[in-house]
């Protein structure tokens, strides 16, 4: 291994921490439509208008993220609880932007008129509050949660602080924060001294796909992760290392340009361990070739150092497939359980390549812990929640800032 390669490495092992009017008044509501929401309540005709801030590259398909994912479905499942999205893509290397980024976002905000309701995605406020924090004098807004950022991997430590303050400045400026798991509302509240009632959760939803026939039911592992040193891909590596005994093959699906350094180190530790011929990074995926992907996976591994709930594992939870994850943030929220309590996941700590080694040697070993891993992923599978409960959760929380007083949370 290189030199560059060690200290990169290193780097990263340093850095880990331990989501009109004009109709008659007896047509001015509409009951909701949709199966999944008949216990929802009916919503206006005349859709109210929010204005979605956005990072610009939310719908490139070569950079995928849980985040992107989730601002574009609830652009579109907003509409369905009275909410017209207007949505605003503002190019930049959030959350530490150029200045023409700045200059973008704060024309973007300056040109909404007084009173206007404005969603922001978290990696694009929280970095500038002294753009942002002004505007709360006249506009509405709420800042969507998807990671602190002062949590991402491999930052210096005077980086990771000064994200954390500005995060904190635009967080306590805003009347509205949205989060993406329980945990990460309680992570946001307690860290940044929010008010609780102004921190609001909104769970990533889940569309139910076919239960995924894998190969023969145990050798095809499946990591869908950007591939960043947050996501931990090398200590996945790592562990595999040691049980080249079992029939195992691994595919990493999932970007691999936010950090090229990173996946220039993995592939040198691939090919240190003598592993080219059975652990493949496949870049980004998405439609047919994504569904492909998870069809043939018979067990999905997720070794992230944070994660304030993993959209990956449900994903692979809608298709039947049992998970071996750490335990870090949200993860466990979203691995979840049965309606009858089983536990569809194994979860082992985020810095113990051993343990993650020794529950796949289990996996393998233990047609009983098969049996028990797949039956908890079905019934779990079940149980998911849809976009669409989502969606009401966060037009709950549009509702109530288009009604409330601008307060500091």
């Amino acid at each position: 291994m290189t030199d560059v390669t060690l200290e990169k490495i290193e780097q990263v092992e340093k850095a880990m921490p331990g989501v009109p009017g004009g109709v008659e008044s007896r047509l001015d509501y509409l009951p909701v439509q949709h199966s999944a929401l008949k216990n929802a309540e009916i919503i206006p005709m005349s859709l109210r208008s929010v204005h979605f801030v956005m990072p610009g590259g939310v719908d490139d398909p070569t950079v995928p993220s849980g985040g992107n994912a989730y601002d574009r479905r609830v652009s579109l499942d907003l509409a369905g609880f009275g909410w017209q999205v207007h949505q605003h893509a503002v190019p930049g290397e959030w959350p530490r932007p150029g200045a023409a980024a700045r200059a973008e976002l704060a024309r973007t905000l300056r040109d909404l008129p007084d009173g206007t309701i404005v969603l922001l995605d978290g990696l694009v406020a929280c970095g500038v509050p002294e753009i942002v924090v002004p505007e709360t004098e006249r506009l509405n807004l709420a800042v969507l949660v998807h990671l602190p950022l002062g949590d991402e991997t491999g930052l210096d430590p005077a980086t990771a602080a000064d994200l954390d303050a500005r995060e904190r400045a635009v967080l306590r400026a805003v009347p509205a924060v949205v989060a993406t798991s329980d945990w990460a509302v309680r992570r946001l509240v307690s860290h940044h001294g929010l008010a609780p009632d102004r921190v609001h959760v909104a769970a990533p939803g889940a569309d139910i796909a076919p239960l995924a026939p894998g190969t023969d039911g145990v050798s095809r592992l499946l990591c869908v992760a950007a591939v960043t040193p947050r996501k931990g891909q090398h200590r996945l590596i790592e562990a595999l290392a040691t049980v080249t005994e079992l029939p195992w093959s691994c595919v990493c699906v999932g970007g691999l340009t936010h950090d090229p350094q990173y996946v220039a180190s993995l592939r040198v530790l691939i090919k240190k361990y003598g592993l080219q011929d059975r652990l493949h990074l496949a870049g980004p995926q998405a439609g047919a070739e994504l569904d492909a992907s998870y069809h043939a996976a018979d067990l999905m591994v997720l070794t992230s150092y944070a994660e304030t709930y993993g959209m990956a594992v449900t994903e692979a939870l809608a298709r039947g497939i049992p998970v071996l994850a750490t335990d870090v943030g949200g993860l466990p929220e979203a691995v979840g359980r049965a309606p009858d309590g089983g536990v569809p996941g194994i979860l082992v700590p985020p810095e113990d390549p051993a343990a993650l080694a020794a529950e796949l040697r289990g996996w393998f070993g233990e047609a009983d812990v098969r049996r028990r891993l797949k039956a908890a992923a079905r019934g779990r599978r079940a149980a998911l929640g849809g976009w669409a409960a989502t969606a009401r959760s966060l037009a709950g929380v549009l509702g109530r800032l288009s009604s409330d007083p601008r307060r500091a949370a």
